[in-house]
């Protein structure tokens, strides 16, 4: 991984095509939302199969906690959508045959010359596209399990959200006030929640 995309660094705002063949920014599907991105080698891989079996239970949860997912591999459009369909996944696959982030992450995993696949990595990010966390893996174990994104989650939610203890003395105080931007939905209409999201 190239030595910028550290913790706390700007993960670089990608758009790629997604499994529909639209052009999807990061920053569009993240939303001012804690974002899980997987880096994957492809649905050839009996790993990446296996790992996003894992995530089909976390996504559900993800959805009503207020978080996304996102998985990139360097398939084309029908192998995206052989991979996500055949995982039984419902959250974006973002498609990159041009291998655009392999090349500018340098993750290119040399060891596979014949599919030529990213090195697979998993990263949590916070709001603005920030890493919190950064999991390779090349080794499957080295990725993060479903209970190691919870705790990943958490801590993120806890550092963006100002209403995570509702129970604060100014959080209640500001309630009584009728000042209501720092709970959820942030500003924005029930009716635009349920719009943006998949």
């Amino acid at each position: 991984m190239r030595a910028d995309i550290v913790p706390g660094a700007a993960f670089p705002d990608y758009e790629l095509s997604d499994h529909t063949g639209q052009h999807r920014s990061l920053s569009e599907l993240q939303q001012g939302d804690p974002l899980v991105v997987v880096l994957s080698r492809g649905g050839f891989c009996p790993k990446d199969r296996r790992q996003h079996e894992g995530l089909l239970q976390l996504h559900r949860e993800m959805q009503v906690g207020y978080c996304r997912l996102v998985t990139i591999s360097t398939d084309n459009l029908l192998e995206t959508n052989e991979f996500r369909n055949g995982v039984g996944a419902h959250w974006i696959f973002l498609s990159d045959p041009g291998r655009k982030l392999q090349k500018d992450l340098d993750i290119a995993e040399y060891t596979d010359p014949h599919h030529n696949p990213m090195i697979p990595h998993t990263l949590v990010l916070e709001p603005g596209l920030r890493v919190y966390k950064i999991y390779n893996g090349y080794w499957f174990f080295g990725r993060p399990t479903v209970e190691e994104l919870r705790h990943d989650l958490r801590a993120v939610l806890q550092r963006c959200r100002p209403d995570w203890d509702i129970s604060s003395p100014e959080q209640r105080a500001a309630w009584a006030k009728g000042e209501k931007a720092s709970f959820h939905p942030y500003g924005k209409t029930r009716a635009r929640v349920f719009a943006e999201q998949e």
